[in-house]
Parts: structure tokens; sequence; C-alpha cells
């Protein structure tokens, strides 16, 4: 278990050095992971993301993040992104994160975050390729929970984070989080180099591999 953690947090850190940090077999098992991630979220109405938050929304982001440690501790995730285009949902654009410190985490645990992006302004930052830090330019807060949270909602942040770990709820602002382009997972799932912004504008045609993931997302 100890050479585990440690594999793990090393993978972690060198993520955080990594400009487009990578933790995954293949971008496909991110898609299904996201949209079970959703359903998963959407299963206990008390703790649910609320109908109004997800109906405006113009994007997502869905992340799977392990944190692990011996001494050390670091994390690392990946998971994808989607844009609502005129057209629906827009296929997944591949994203990662990750980080290391000191700390007294001992073992492993694996905690499931959904992002919404509430404007274009933040749905533009996750389209430019490059690692995007919320708190930074894009204020960023934990969402608002709940069945009973339907009426109208103006959002307080252009970013709202919602996290699930050990099947526990818990609102976490993620501020400071570093968030960064796959591209190199985008261009192997596509079949070619492609941009994260034309894959969120629409400009890339979904797979049929994401279907799942936008019909779950076009409910709301």
């Amino acid at each position: 278990m100890r050479a585990i953690c440690i594999w793990m947090v090393v993978l972690a850190f060198g993520m955080a050095l990594s400009a487009t940090p990578v933790l995954a077999a293949g971008l496909q098992d991110d898609v299904n992971q996201a949209a079970t991630i959703i359903e998963r979220f959407q299963a206990v109405p008390e703790k649910s993301i609320p109908r109004t938050v997800l109906k405006d929304a113009r994007g997502v982001a869905i992340l799977t993040v392990i944190k692990a440690g011996f001494g050390l501790s670091g994390r690392g995730g990946a998971g994808v992104v989607v844009a609502r285009t005129a057209k629906g949902w827009s296929g997944p654009s591949g994203i990662g994160t990750g980080g290391a410190g000191f700390g007294l985490q001992i073992g492993a645990q694996v905690t499931e975050f959904v992002i919404i992006l509430n404007t274009e302004a933040a749905v533009k930052a996750f389209a430019q390729g490059v690692n995007v830090a919320l708190g930074g330019g894009l204020s960023v807060a934990a969402g608002p929970i709940g069945r009973n949270v339907e009426a109208a909602l103006l959002p307080v942040a252009a970013v709202y984070t919602y996290s699930r770990s050990q099947g526990l709820f818990a609102g976490i602002s993620l501020e400071g989080t570093i968030i960064g382009t796959r591209n190199d997972a985008n261009a192997a799932y596509y079949g070619r180099a492609v941009s994260a912004e034309d894959i969120l504008s629409g400009k890339v045609t979904p797979l049929a591999g994401a279907e799942r993931l936008r019909k779950v997302l076009a409910k709301y």
C-alpha cells in the first residue's frame, strides 16, 4: 500500500509540473465516468445540483481526483468539460489537474467534482487550451444544493463547484485549483489534432461515445 501511495504522489507531483496534465488510459473512460458522476449527484434529491443551475449552465466540467500520500501529499485528476451550443451539448474536451505538498495524508481518497460554468467567460477560459486558475480571473464558489432550490437563481460566481467523496457530498470552492487541457487525449479520442475551442464551440462533431453524457445533460 505504501508503495502505491508513493507512486500516486509522484504521479500527482509530475502533473503539477506539466502544462497539460494527463491521468487516464483513454478519454472515453473519462466520458463514461462523467455521465455516471452526474447521475450519482442527481440521485440524492436533498444533495443534488438544482435543476435551475444545470438548466442555466453554459458549460459543465466533471473530474475524478485522487489524493494520496505518505508524509508527502499529492493529488491528480482527470475528466472532461462540455459546453452548451446552439445545437445542444458539445463533444467532450479532456481536462486534468494535479498538485503536491507536505501534509499528513496517509492512504488514498477519491473525490468526484462537478464544476458548473455559469458564464460564457468561464467557457471561454476552458476553451483557450491553456491552464485555467479557478479564483483567478474566474470567481468560484460552492454551489447551492437541493431540490427545494428551484426558484430562479442569479449566479453569485462565474463557476459553481460540487464534490462527492466516499458517498458524502460537500461544498468546496476549489479556489486556486489549476485545470489544464489534455490536448494529447483529445487528439487520440477524435483521431486528429483538435483544439478545445473547436470542440466546445460545436465545430467538432460529437462522437457516438459521448451520446450518453450528452443525453444525461440534455435532461436539464
